[in-house]
């Protein structure tokens, strides 16, 4: 039926073509095969044209496994340019903490007993300056106000046999640390309850200031064992992102 409509269709414009052509009526019965070339060539022309062509899968893929191929290699680069641990962590002998440290986790957490206490200090990632000066006077006068340059955020818990803690938020700098809260808190209070924490550390009198340095010092918290966390969390830093970059480079070539 599909034929016969098109066969109609290019009738009315080839037939009197294809008369013409063969110069008489007569001729006519010569000329329908020639129609019927003409509406197959076309008939098969709309089917290959642009419109309809579908590109071939394997292009893509080929697209796929090269900008692969080159993510490895650039991850690869990266690796071998990326800083090296200088050493192993190798701790004073006289280092007052347990260290548990897990590979994938930017924190790591110390441990000890002290008396009748529970101490537990979690370390994380130390924040290094490496951001230039624009303004040196400026800063100058800044740096004459405030502390500043490569630190390390400490969180340090002291439990006693109650179950309440005094949480002490602390940023440790090249041989000084600063407290820069104190409060306590009640594992049992719910999480929404709003409770008073104290004020501001450094309004306190500075006689109380100083007696919670040494409450700390006693304890292990002090300048001699921030300078050892560190290096060993620098140290892990580096560690970190080369497992980081290798775990990257496994996915991508599976």
């Amino acid at each position: 039926m599909a034929l016969n409509s098109v066969l109609r269709i290019a009738s009315k414009s080839v037939v009197p073509l294809a008369i013409r052509a063969a110069g008489s009526p007569r001729c006519f019965h010569g000329a329908v095969p020639a129609v019927l070339l003409t509406v197959e060539k076309h008939r098969i022309g709309r089917q290959i044209s642009p419109r309809n062509f579908v590109p071939c899968p394997s292009s893509a893929a080929y697209s796929s496994q090269t900008s692969d191929a080159n993510l490895v290699r650039v991850l690869e680069s990266e690796i071998d340019c990326a800083d090296k641990p200088e050493h192993d962590n190798n701790f004073p002998a006289r280092f007052p903490f347990e260290i548990n440290d897990n590979l994938g986790e930017r924190t790591v957490t110390l441990s000890r007993r002290f008396q009748d206490e529970i101490i537990k200090v979690e370390v994380d990632m130390p924040n290094v300056d490496d951001e230039e000066d624009e303004d040196d006077d400026e800063n100058d006068e800044d740096d004459d106000e405030a502390a500043g340059g490569d630190n390390l955020p400490l969180v340090v818990k002291i439990t006693k046999g109650s179950g309440e803690y005094l949480e002490f938020g602390i940023t440790a700098f090249a041989d000084e640390i600063t407290i820069d809260s104190l409060s306590v808190k009640n594992p049992n209070n719910a999480d929404d309850q709003l409770a008073y924490e104290g004020p501001n550390f450094e309004d306190l009198d500075d006689n109380l200031q100083k007696a919670f340095y040494k409450y700390l010092d006693a304890r292990g918290i002090n300048p001699h064992t921030t300078n050892v966390l560190f290096e060993y969390m620098t140290n892990k830093d580096s560690r970190e992102y080369l497992q980081w970059l290798q775990n990257l480079k496994n996915f991508v070539e599976k």
